[in-house]
């Protein structure tokens, strides 16, 4: 009778390991998926971006990797260069603030070629014809396998005078470095070795 009890109380203390050690899983799962899920929603949480707009109320904005957007604001760098560089007014002021900011995206290639353009009368030339020019982006390619990065740039000019309308391929070629971001500068890059590939007449249309 002795030795049943004890077989009973035995089984009970085995019973009574199992089940805390079932217990003791099923809380160390539970807590390990809490932490888990709870990792997860602290990573969606810095993505996203609580802004003040204009002091009244929270805007949500999306957090990502800048890298992600570098393509697109290579080309845009690139192509503001351009229509600051080669979008001309009859004006002496207008084409010198549009210089100035033009040299503050790229390196002293851009205001070599400016001061020869300058030595030549071109912009004298503008002045006093009265001449409009403008440009057209058509494509900016740039190569990001290699740094700096390589970049040709395809456009046409369209240069407007009172006799007649000229169209000219413009195709230029230049590196791109990163380079600090400023209220000059927003996307962060800065064009080195500046140079015209081509520049000629494609029509001249009589006004």
């Amino acid at each position: 009778m002795e030795f049943k009890t004890l077989r009973n109380i035995e089984n009970s203390f085995q019973q009574i390991r199992l089940y805390a050690i079932v217990f003791a899983v099923l809380c160390a799962s539970v807590t390990g998926y809490a932490l888990w899920r709870s990792y997860g929603f602290a990573e969606q949480q810095r993505q996203k971006i609580y802004v003040l707009d204009n002091g009244k109320s929270l805007m949500l904005a999306l957090a990502q990797d800048a890298s992600i957007n570098r393509p697109v604001e290579a080309r845009e760098h690139v192509r503001r260069f351009h229509e600051l560089f080669f979008t001309l007014a009859p004006d002496k002021n207008a084409i010198e603030s549009n210089m100035k900011r033009a040299f503050s995206l790229a390196d002293k290639s851009a205001f070599n070629y400016y001061k020869d353009l300058l030595e030549k009368g071109y912009y004298n030339r503008i002045i006093s014809g009265n001449v409009q020019q403008l440009i057209e982006m058509d494509s900016v390619v740039c190569n990001f396998e290699t740094y700096p990065y390589v970049v040709r740039s395809y456009a046409r000019q369209i240069i407007i005078r009172s006799s007649n309308v000229t169209s000219r391929s413009l195709v230029t070629s230049c590196l791109l470095v990163n380079s600090v971001r400023s209220d000059n500068n927003p996307q962060g890059f800065n064009i080195e070795k500046f140079a015209v590939v081509e520049n000629r007449d494609i029509e001249v249309i009589e006004r």
